[in-house]
């Protein structure tokens, strides 16, 4: 790991979406697709209700170079307990090596501990081998099974179900 001294760590801005999501293109997250800026900065402020999301921007210099979100929830379960829930975690792939992402990581891990969660957890695609010995590398350890389902794809069903039980959804 290179010395990442000098490297800022903070709260992102509206200013900073453009370099954003100009992380986001990478080919490995979400297929080198990202928000057009107007919706990203739509998404930005609604995000900003959020009353325990953050969104992290990783500086070096003048340079974005990293970012994450670190969402806490509020439980019912586990006496209470919030849990936290990293996402959306990119470094930008002229400065992967030098110790960003860890950096970026101990920030999340230390905001969950100051929020009192129970636990921190993350999910990563099954092909990205290297992101998991990274997070391996912090600590982290595999659990469980991850379940998805893509809700575009069955959005007729559910409208159907959710309709016939008068569940408000939205």
């Amino acid at each position: 790991m290179n010395d990442v001294t000098g490297l800022n760590l903070r709260m992102a801005t509206e200013t900073d979406l453009p370099d954003i999501l100009r992380l986001y293109q990478q080919p490995d997250l979400d297929d080198g697709k990202a928000l057009p800026l107007p919706e990203a900065i739509a998404w930005f402020h609604k995000i900003q209700q959020y009353p325990s999301y953050q969104l992290l921007v990783a500086e070096w210099g003048d340079r974005i170079v990293g970012t994450l979100m670190l969402l806490v929830l509020d439980n019912l379960i586990h006496l209470g307990a919030p849990s936290g829930l990293v996402e959306a975690v990119a470094v930008d792939p002229h400065y992967h090596g030098q110790g960003i992402g860890r950096q970026m990581m101990h920030w999340a891990m230390a905001a969950a501990r100051q929020s009192h969660c129970y636990k921190l957890v993350l999910s990563s695609s099954l092909t990205r081998d290297r992101a998991h010995a990274f997070y391996e590398s912090l600590g982290f350890q595999q659990r469980g099974m991850s379940f998805e389902v893509t809700l575009a794809e069955c959005s007729a069903n559910t409208a159907a179900v959710d309709e016939s039980q008068n569940l408000m959804v939205g």
